[in-house]
């Protein structure tokens, strides 16, 4: 554990991807298996399991620490681990001078432990920890490890430790475990390259950057295909001879949770699309999708109220012909042979879409605008030419999403952020008026600069009329113009409304807090 801490600290420390390339490269060097595919399993947000529950943290804690200074110290601080790191009392007895188990005897003893056994080893292994120990404890016990090390990164650092490239990783990635013992041996070629033929493994997806209007005239709209952007959730169906899975588009199998789709699949391949609700032909709005998102283990009644399907958009497998190096406009015209055979009334086909000019594309945006149909938020264009390529590739694939909708709110509730804006209230509660009450409608801590945080921390702290605990209430004075994607029915807020993504648009000191919106115009916004 001593080793993993030090890397942890290394990485949190510095933000230069080349330190950070060296710090990794040493530690693999010098780390015995299998803490070295523990680490890397953690810091690339594979672990597949917790250690222990963030509530058993703060219940420990709070029987050792005084409720009060713990919440004023993780309101102050705003992070549980780093809070219980600095809070947690030192042990004063002879084992604090013992070495730390490594790290993979840890994560085994945890794997194993029941509920008791794994308590206390917790309060033993924190006694004997010093604060930055404890940090690194608990943020890989709760699998909540941020230390600006993206697996994509991870997987460019492995490759380059093994002078591989990095294609043949992302090949690998998603058809091995933790601790990656074989992949390691492979790159330090001490083993042969492992196979993950048999299994079903997921395709890192191919990612969009958002159109930039400027450079709109400048494209030769022959050379884009041209469809609807639907607004569900990026999946990749895999199926094969040796199973079938649904992932998400970070690569997490969710199979189990749709399982009327899985279990209507009867043909092999790799697609990628959008998962949508799909009843009789008719495409649901992602508030429909919402219902469906979360749950396990759905009800027969849930999946037969709310069936789901694909829009497929592209294909990077059919049959056992793998399509990735092929342009797009040959994996198009394959897909459309394939799909017009299947025959399968959870699929449907993307439409491409006709536009000569950039006129032609911009009636075509606002038709998605003006369409009044939440499953549709805009347009894709894809490169004919273009290859499968995992990540965000420049100028292949990009999105132009539909103006959002705007409403001005009120601010009703202020709550400090957390990692670097833990010392400012950048986290708001805002409301609309229902009749001469306001009463919440979302929550929203983005869309403002950094120096517009600074005036909105000053706000709240000098219009404070009221604390429940991390929150504070403040004077109903202050109007929030807020940009979001839709609005739908929802028990949980009072208005009786929620809102998809909502963000501050900008701060309206000019206007006055009477002239907010209602409930009732907001509900108009609702398709």
């Amino acid at each position: 554990m001593e080793s993993f801490s030090q890397l942890l600290e290394q990485l949190y420390f510095t933000s230069s991807t080349k330190n950070k390339t060296a710090f990794i490269h040493a530690y693999l060097r010098e780390t015995p298996d299998p803490d070295r595919g523990w680490a890397i399993a953690a810091i690339a947000g594979t672990l597949s399991f917790d250690l222990f529950k963030r509530a058993l943290i703060k219940k420990l804690t709070l029987e050792r620490v005084d409720e009060t200074l713990f919440a004023l110290s993780y309101d102050y601080v705003g992070e549980m681990s780093e809070t219980v790191a600095h809070l947690w009392p030192q042990a004063a007895t002879q084992e604090n001078n013992q070495q730390l188990p490594s790290l993979g005897v840890v994560v085994d003893y945890f794997k194993q432990a029941n509920r008791e056994e794994a308590q206390q080893y917790l309060i033993a292994l924190l006694d004997r920890m010093d604060p930055a120990q404890r940090w690194a404890l608990v943020k890989l016990g709760t699998r909540g490890l941020r230390v600006g090390v993206s697996a994509r990164l991870i997987k460019r650092i492995l490759a380059e430790y093994g002078n591989k490239d990095v294609a043949d990783i992302e090949q690998l990635w998603h058809g091995l475990e933790p601790p990656y013992m074989d992949l390691l041996y492979w790159l330090e070629g001490k083993g042969a390259k492992p196979d993950v033929s048999q299994r079903v493994t997921f395709h890192p997806v191919m990612l969009a950057h958002p159109l930039d209007q400027s450079k709109l005239s400048s494209l030769k709209l022959e050379e884009w295909q041209i469809e609807w952007k639907y607004d569900g959730i990026r999946v990749q169906l895999v199926s094969s001879p040796n199973g079938k899975s649904l992932f998400s588009r970070t690569g997490d199998d969710i199979s189990q949770s749709f399982p009327d789709l899985i279990d209507n699949i009867d043909l092999f391949g790799v697609f990628d699309g959008e998962l949508l609700i799909m009843k009789q032909g008719v495409i649901g709005s992602f508030n429909d999708l919402q219902q469906r998102l979360n749950k396990k283990r759905p009800s027969k009644k849930l999946q037969q109220d709310s069936p789901v399907g694909i829009m497929i958009y592209d294909a990077l497998k059919i049959d056992q012909e793998a399509m990735i190096n092929q342009p797009l406009a040959q994996r198009r015209e394959k897909l459309i042979g394939w799909f017009n055979q299947v025959n399968n009334p959870r699929f449907m086909l993307s439409q491409t879409l006709q536009a000569n000019t950039e006129v032609n594309l911009r009636d075509l945006r606002q038709q998605a605008t003006d369409s009044g149909h939440n499953a549709v938020e805009g347009l894709m264009l894809k490169r004919k030419d273009t290859h499968y390529v995992s990540g965000r590739p420049a100028n292949q694939w990009l999105k132009w999403k539909r103006d959002p909708l705007t409403i001005d709110t009120v601010m009703m509730y202020a709550q400090r952020g957390h990692g670097k804006r833990s010392s400012f209230y950048s986290d708001f509660t805002f409301g609309v008026w229902k009749e001469d009450v306001l009463v919440p409608v979302g929550k929203a801590y983005s869309g403002f600069t950094d120096d517009e945080l600074k005036q909105l921390d000053r706000w709240v702290r000098r219009n404070t009329i009221g604390r429940f605990g991390p929150v504070k209430e403040v004077e109903k004075l202050l109007v929030l113009e807020v940009a979001f994607d839709s609005a739908h029915y929802s028990k949980r807020h009072k208005s009786g409304i929620a809102l998809r993504f909502p963000r501050i648009k900008r701060i309206r000191w000019d206007k006055p807090a009477n002239e907010g919106d209602t409930v009732e115009s907001v509900t108009r916004l609702i398709s």
